[in-house]
This record gives C-alpha cells, sequence and structure tokens, in this order.
C-alpha cells in the first residue's frame, strides 16, 4: 500500500467535494422528471407561499406560469 500525505485543507475540500457530488448524484437517480403529485395550481402555491422563502414577485410569476401549464389545466 502506498499513503500519500496532502495537507489538511486540501483532505477538507476533497471531503467536501465528495460529499456534494453524492448529494447531486442522489438527486439525479431520483425520479427528476416525475410529474407533481397534483393538479391544483392553489395547492402548489399554497406551499410555495408556507415556506416564505418567495418573495410576491416570484410567487405571481409562478402562478401565471402554472396557468399556462397543460397539466394543471388537466
Amino acid at each position: 500500500m502506498v499513503t500519500v500525505t496532502i495537507p489538511k485543507k486540501e483532505y477538507k475540500e476533497l471531503v467536501e467535494k465528495k460529499m456534494r457530488y453524492e448529494q447531486l448524484r442522489q438527486i439525479i437517480e431520483g425520479d427528476l422528471f416525475a410529474s407533481p403529485s397534483t393538479h391544483s395550481t392553489k395547492e402548489v402555491l399554497t406551499g410555495f407561499r408556507a415556506t416564505k422563502k418567495y418573495s410576491v414577485k416570484f410567487l405571481k410569476s409562478l402562478e401565471k406560469g402554472l396557468k399556462r401549464s397543460s397539466y394543471f389545466k388537466a
């Protein structure tokens, strides 16, 4: 077995990159293009509003986009 010595800072960077890669890989392996679980525009908007992370402008834009969507017109 060969031993390789690297600085602690570099080691931490490599570990962090590996963790990010693993997280991204798990997301991609999931069903990334699955349809939303609901056809209700109201339900989707309520969920987004409940997080209190999105601006009013974004929520209005989202609502406009959902109304245009053929999925939510079904």
